[in-house]
């Protein structure tokens, strides 16, 4: 059986960073019940901030440098997608944003992904629905219907008799996991011969 492909996008700042703790989480969590359906999968972790410089050259040049086109691509031809982001002044950070700005926006069309962010308190919890979720539905992603919100005090807080955060962790992984594993895994984009790329048709018009 052909492995899925899971991409995994993380906005957060500092390292280590309570982003990347929550997406490895998730990741974890959708792996675990993929696995119980007999569903392997690879994972591509994409952390933005290693990116953040490229995403801006790319915004004003138009052209990707080559770590970005690959996390682009790894996204494009993922079968599931788990993005997570701080929250900053109530909604998804300017990485963030800048990321799927530069993604083609056909890109997510029909594919499961899984939303989560971060915050110091949970009254920035509505983030997730009022900035990401109409995001991704824009981008006529699958979102799944549990996102996941940790507040500082969520960290190593609740148990599987509570609404804690590994509860929450656990059915937004399994939401995932069930739309990824109904779908046929994404096959690799043939490379068309002949054809040069948009980008190289631009240079070649610009003045020498």
């Amino acid at each position: 059986m052909q492995r899925l492909k899971l991409a995994v996008v993380s906005a957060g700042l500092s390292r280590p960073s309570s982003t990347r703790l929550l997406a490895d989480r998730l990741t974890e969590a959708t792996g675990e019940r993929l696995a119980q359906a007999g569903r392997p999968v690879d994972v591509h972790a994409i952390e933005l901030r290693d990116l953040a410089t490229d995403i801006a050259n790319h915004m004003v040049t138009g052209f990707p440098s080559a770590p970005l086109r690959e996390a682009l691509d790894a996204v494009a031809g993922a079968d599931g997608v788990i993005a997570v982001t701080p929250v900053f002044t109530a909604s998804y950070s300017g990485l963030f944003k800048s990321f799927f700005d530069v993604l083609d926006n056909t890109a997510l069309t029909g594919t499961p992904v899984l939303i989560a962010a971060t915050g110091g308190t949970a009254r920035h919890s509505l983030a997730l629905e009022h900035a990401l979720r109409p995001l991704f539905a824009y981008l006529r992603a699958v979102v799944v219907p549990t996102a996941v919100f940790a507040a500082s005090e969520d960290w190593g807080a609740g148990d599987a008799q509570t609404e804690g955060l590994p509860v929450r962790v656990a059915r937004a992984g399994e939401e995932l996991a069930g739309l990824m594993a109904g779908r046929p895994a994404a096959a690799a984009a043939p490379e068309e011969e002949g054809v040069v790329p948009f980008e190289e048709q631009l240079a070649a018009l610009r003045p020498r």
